[in-house]
């Protein structure tokens, strides 16, 4: 018959095996991460990367919530000083409710630009970089945000080939091929990152830049779907290996690992999508020496857009 001081014997043996089975497992995924990390590195190690300079220090708000605004900004460098940012959003991650939300901006707002004559929302960032575009969408949208990453397009596809070695699906509605650099055929198929890139930029059709915002929110929910299955996961590691040359952010690597995760990672959670300006929220208008723009009506699309990231 068996003592009680033998069954606490086993029960201690046992509890010994699993702390160092535990233990080992936890060393075996911190190596396979460093690993998989450093071929990430290896892979971009030849990229001249990302080198801004700005005059002012980026002076995010933080959230009295859950909430964590991150402004994201899309540039084309090609080695230049200064450039234009051609894509800019808000992406929001509420971790008490676990919800991504992504609010895209179009870049041809006419908007007032603290300091500055009125100008295009994009024309915020050529001037006195992610402070100033922060400065004028806090003026006119009146949203703050906590953090801003700046990310040139060579990550794009270095990351997503890092994540998808065999391509992320997608549904491309239309043939496409003018100065996007690739030829893309309509129907449900698995793109690259060049090709994917190219889909998310396609502005030559009756929809313009529209439509392309649209295929660029595709595009970031179906590499966040992508990056939510086992696969994705796993070459996460690699994937910031990769994108770190082509990435400016305000945040620590720590920080920006953590934010990044959370965004395209969390607990599998639909994206939620808004454009601004809002449908039948704007007018076509033009001035000398800027152009044409998106004249706004302030109190629908501001209305609007705090109702979505649930502002108060």
């Amino acid at each position: 018959m068996e003592t009680r001081q033998n069954r606490r014997r086993k029960k201690l043996r046992k509890g010994r095996v699993f702390f160092v089975l535990t233990i080992l497992f936890t060393i075996g995924i911190v190596a396979f991460s460093t690993t998989q990390y450093w071929l990430g590195t290896q892979m971009s190690k030849e990229a001249k990367g990302l080198d801004m300079s700005f005059e002012e220090e980026f002076q995010g708000v933080k959230s009295s919530d859950s909430k964590v605004n991150v402004l994201l900004i899309g540039v084309d460098s090609r080695g230049e000083e200064q450039s234009r940012s051609d894509t800019m959003m808000i992406a929001q991650w509420d971790g008490k409710n676990d919800e991504i939300k992504l609010v895209s901006l179009m870049r041809d707002i006419y908007v007032d630009i603290p300091g500055y004559q009125s100008y295009k929302l994009n024309t915020a960032f050529y001037l006195n970089g992610p402070e100033l575009l922060r400065q004028t969408i806090k003026e006119n949208f009146d949203i703050d945000v906590e953090h801003y990453m700046l990310i040139d397009f060579g990550a794009f596809e270095g990351m997503v080939d890092a994540l998808a070695p065999n391509g992320v699906e997608i549904d491309v509605e239309k043939a496409m091929s003018e100065k996007i650099g690739v030829s893309l055929e309509p129907g449900r198929q698995k793109l690259n990152g060049k090709e994917l890139l190219g889909y998310a930029r396609f502005r030559a059709d009756e929809e313009g830049d529209f439509g392309r915002v649209n295929r660029q929110q595709k595009v970031i929910e179906a590499v966040k779907d992508h990056a939510v299955s086992l696969r994705g996961v796993m070459n996460t590691p690699k994937l910031l290996g990769v994108a770190q040359p082509y990435i400016q952010t305000n945040m620590t690597n720590t920080k920006q690992i953590e934010i990044m995760s959370r965004i395209l990672l969390s607990g599998g959670a639909d994206v939620n999508r808004l454009t601004i300006p809002v449908e039948n929220g704007y007018w076509d208008a033009s001035y000398p020496g800027v152009g044409s723009v998106l004249e706004l009506d302030w109190e629908a699309n501001n209305a609007a857009l705090k109702e979505f990231l649930d502002e108060k």
